[in-house]
């Protein structure tokens, strides 16, 4: 249980910044993680409402600092 709070702290914004990354956007880039923690919802991987909680948390993160880098490479 541990280990997946911690993933859920570190991996959807991990993934947010990854895609924006890749996609030169970082809505886009938060609207893939979103698919992707979505069809892990789906799916069943996500067993307590703590998990999606820090799901979540993470991913607010994740687009404050791929806002945050996408604002500094423009200027």
């Amino acid at each position: 249980m541990v280990t997946k709070l911690i993933l859920a702290l570190t991996l959807p914004a991990l993934l947010v910044v990854l895609f924006t990354r890749v996609t030169y956007n970082y809505i886009i880039g938060t609207g893939l993680a979103i698919a992707l923690i979505v069809a892990s919802v789906f799916k069943g991987y996500t067993h307590t409402w703590l998990i999606g909680l820090f799901d979540v948390i993470s991913l607010g993160a994740g687009f404050w600092y791929s806002k945050r880098m996408y604002g500094k490479d423009k200027k």
